[in-house]
């Protein structure tokens, strides 16, 4: 049976490779419900409203009917992404102090040089190559590495944090489906899983730390208290996997769009320091987050003449905000030296992405070094494959071949 409601029509893995005719569809009907009892906001400022009001809450607990929560984020520990003040600030500021500024402001600066390496040595892998997959042989190492290296996590485990990884998101998938409560129970298994294997490094670190963000973390006695080894876990699994599933995606992005628009690509080669600008506008124009769908009211919220009801689901559509012509001149085409561009790429409000320094860095740094390798390259395939998440949105595999 086909979809029927427009969130349903959303999150059809068939419209995946190019939701944004159903995005248009969604800011045209203003603020939608849906037959569950949900509401989808696409406006742009109606979303900036909504991400900048205490009334609008992150914690699923709040929600009226609780067999809406879904079971991916039921009984277990929730990481500050998940949950509203004075917990989330708290948290969030116990995390930030080793990562950035005002405590550690040379962390992501310092780390420049790495990424750079790590760029370059992929780089050198498939130079000489006619085929490459640029997130097998590129977007996915690079991030994945780095956010390692930075919570002091041993290279020789990635292979199972990727597989604990894409069960995770594949048990948040909103596709609905035969399979769709084996895929969060499977979901629910792999985050404890790495939940405990970060508790388990943070007790190592305890013991005997070093120089990474983990071992910070661990023994931070700031004003603010230390964090409980359940909150290791989940402040451990979150950084880890959102360090760099949304970076592969964002720089994934990056290599598709640029092959799409040649013009643009050939004005990002002769100009790279327009580079930071570029990304912006892919944050803007392809972000790698597409929805925020675990929003609830506390109280009734008026918004475009549509009651949001207390404890009802609410779902922003940060993409289609992001090409919301009534903020943004030409929305459907890209321009890498687009100004006035203040996107959802990281969100906005108090709970703008923690990791957004560090995705700039290395999205800037990893699609100047890829730019020159892409001279002579094509799509081997377009629409590429994507991957099933709705809301962590970006090819499966981007295969690129040499032209003639």
């Amino acid at each position: 049976m086909p979809p029927d409601t427009l969130y349903q029509r959303i999150t059809d893995y068939a419209n995946r490779a190019d939701p944004y005719p159903l995005y248009a569809e969604l800011r045209e009907n203003g603020v939608t419900r849906q037959d569950d009892g949900s509401y989808l906001v696409g406006t742009y400022h109606e979303i900036a409203a909504l991400l900048h009001d205490p009334r609008i809450s992150s914690d699923s607990r709040n929600r009226a009917d609780p067999s809406t929560v879904p079971m991916f984020r039921r009984n277990i520990q929730s990481a500050f992404i998940g949950l509203d003040d004075p917990e989330h600030d708290r948290l969030r500021r116990i995390a930030m102090r080793p990562f950035g500024p005002p405590h550690t402001p040379g962390r992501i600066d310092a780390l420049r040089a790495d990424i750079t390496r790590i760029s370059d040595q992929l780089i050198d892998e498939f130079r000489d190559k006619d085929r490459i997959d640029v997130v097998e042989d590129f977007a996915y190492p690079l991030p994945v590495t780095v956010i390692c290296r930075l919570l002091g996590v041993p290279h020789e485990d990635v292979p199972r944090l990727r597989a604990w990884t894409n069960a995770v998101i594949a048990g948040a998938d909103l596709t609905p489906g035969k399979d769709e409560e084996s895929r969060q129970r499977a979901g629910l298994d792999a985050r404890a899983a790495m939940g405990e294997y970060m508790g388990d490094l943070s007790d190592k670190r305890r013991e005997d730390p070093s120089d990474d963000m983990l071992s910070a973390l661990v023994h931070d006695s700031g004003p603010d208290g230390r964090l409980t080894r359940a909150e290791l876990m989940a402040t451990g699994t979150l950084l880890l996997i959102a360090g760099h599933e949304t970076t592969v995606n964002l720089i994934t992005n990056g290599a598709l769009t640029f092959l799409r628009f040649p013009d643009a690509y050939r004005l990002l080669r002769d100009k790279p320091e327009l580079m930071p600008r570029a990304v912006e506008e892919l944050l803007r124009y392809e972000p790698p987050v597409h929805l925020l769908p675990q929003r609830t009211p506390l109280a009734d919220v008026e918004v475009a003449d549509v009651t949001l009801p207390k404890g009802a689901p609410l779902i922003l559509v940060l993409a289609a905000g992001n090409r919301d012509p009534l903020r943004f001149e030409d929305p459907n085409h890209f321009d890498p030296t687009r100004e006035d561009n203040q996107h959802f790429g990281f969100g906005s409000g108090v709970h703008n992405c923690f990791g957004a320094p560090l995705a700039r860095v290395e999205a800037q740094i990893a699609l100047n070094a890829l730019v020159p390798r892409l001279e002579g390259f094509q799509l081997s395939e377009d629409p590429p494959p994507y991957r099933r998440s709705p809301v962590l949105r970006g090819p499966r595999h981007l295969p690129i071949e040499r032209a003639g």
